[in-house]
């Protein structure tokens, strides 16, 4: 019994060392582009842009198999942002992908929701709660305003709302460029 406990101890103590040796030699890094393309994109996961999300999205600009004005959440700020990184000359949205609006969340009118769960299934980032035959929310920290939730709803209880600006969300406005001061100016001495 004791031998049998020290052959298995031993056994786990190579295997560990072999599998945190073969973790830190063989370690497979992601692609660096490809996240900070991701990290400027909205992850509002919609599907607008032809691409299942985001990140697949991230991989085909950094792949080159897809054009940096393709994301309507994201709008100007986000193509902008993408030319600047990659070097390329910035180019106005691909209206074919949709239009560019504020951000908006969903809400679902509790009164008329019959609970079929067909919004649950089509929502991307699991911000709707309920079960079969009760009720749905939505929780609003959670939506990204995808609005895929909306097409299979079979009674229409869900509802567009723009996101109002707050204390959190509220940022301030870039001043005009007649305004700005040009760099060759120097301040006077």
């Amino acid at each position: 019994m004791v031998e049998a406990i020290l052959v298995l101890t031993t056994l786990a103590v190579l295997f560990g060392l072999l599998l945190g040796f073969a973790s830190i030699r063989f370690k497979v890094e992601g692609d660096p582009v490809v996240d900070q393309i991701d990290s400027i994109l909205p992850q509002t996961q919609c599907g607008q842009c032809s691409y299942a999300g985001c990140r697949p999205y991230a991989e085909a600009i950094a792949s080159g198999e897809a054009e940096i004005n393709q994301c309507p959440p994201g709008g100007e700020t986000v193509i902008l942002a993408l030319a600047d990184l990659l070097g390329r000359e910035p180019k106005p949205l691909n209206e074919e992908h949709g239009e560019h609006q504020g951000k908006t969340v969903v809400v679902i009118d509790e009164q008329v929701c019959i609970g079929c769960t067909l919004c649950i299934q089509a929502c991307p980032v699991d911000a709707i709660l309920g079960a079969a035959k009760q009720m749905h929310t939505v929780i609003k920290e959670e939506c990204t305003g995808c609005n895929l939730c909306i097409p299979p709803c079979p009674v229409e209880c869900i509802h567009i709302v723009p996101i109002e600006d707050d204390i959190k969300t509220w940022c301030w406005p870039a001043p005009p460029a007649a305004l700005e001061r040009p760099a060759e100016e120097e301040a006077p001495a």
